[in-house]
């Protein structure tokens, strides 16, 4: 199945055909909020974060307009086969088992998984005895969520939440020993806010998955191929690291 998704999205990435987005004048995006620094809320109640800035300005390349959908994760993959929403636009990693249910785009950007605790821990996520009776948070669905059930939940107490920022509160709150979630979004709410001097990164990050992609309905595969064209576009005429020195200190590209 691995094999199959890469041919599929390698075919997609050497198309030459031109492709418009004729039917689609309005495009629906589904988006997990909040998830800090790729999608959150200024005080002004407006969505804004990295993946909405890329949105939009993918969007506006496409010449159709994009409408932004808050969904909670656990339901985003359901919700788009109910066409609540034309495609998700929303951190959604790469894997053979998602790549079962919806079509992928060619991957937009890649980050580590971090592991964050108190500083005082004594963690290290490579060993996984070092975890033992811990209380481990994960946003629920994710890919952290398995990568923590395969690896931690013989030993330790694997705590599922449906947002990323509901995890981060327990963290700070002490209700949890070890939070698991995409590293860039752990320094921006665990370690570069008020309470960040009591906490660090635990161990080395890992990578997980193939990356990050826009997701469709399988028949939608004319979609694909207009946010392939504009992805690709805004990659190299220098919008997507615009926008990403915007939000990052280095580059996230895939």
């Amino acid at each position: 199945m691995k094999k199959t998704l890469v041919a599929m999205i390698g075919a997609i990435a050497l198309s030459t055909t031109a492709v418009e987005a004729k039917d689609w004048e309005v495009v629906r995006l589904a988006v997990d909020v909040p998830y800090e620094p790729f999608e959150y809320k200024a005080p002004d109640g407006s969505l804004t974060g990295f993946e909405i800035d890329l949105g939009n300005a993918v969007c506006e390349e496409m010449k159709v307009k994009c409408e932004w959908v808050i969904q909670a994760w656990d339901g985003i993959i359901p919700g788009l086969l109910a066409r609540k929403y034309d495609a998700i636009f929303s951190s959604m990693s790469i894997n053979e088992d998602r790549a079962k249910k919806v079509l992928f785009s060619e991957p937009y950007y890649n980050t580590p998984t971090g592991f964050f605790g108190p500083k005082a821990s004594e963690v290290d996520p490579a060993k996984p005895e070092t975890l033992k009776g811990l209380r481990v948070g994960v946003q629920r669905g994710t890919i952290q969520d398995t990568y923590a059930t395969d690896n931690y939940s013989k030993v330790a107490d694997i705590k599922r939440y449906t947002t990323g920022d509901d995890l981060v509160v327990d963290l700070h709150g002490g209700r949890l020993d070890v939070v698991v979630i995409d590293f860039p979004v752990g320094v921006s709410t665990i370690i570069e806010v008020e309470k960040g001097a009591d906490f660090k990164v635990l161990g080395d990050n890992v990578q997980l998955g193939e990356g990050v992609g826009v997701a469709a309905r399988k028949r939608d595969g004319e979609l694909i191929e207009v946010f392939n064209k504009a992805l690709a576009t805004v990659k190299t005429n220098g919008v997507y690291d615009k926008i990403n020195e915007k939000y990052f200190d280095y580059s996230i590209k895939k």
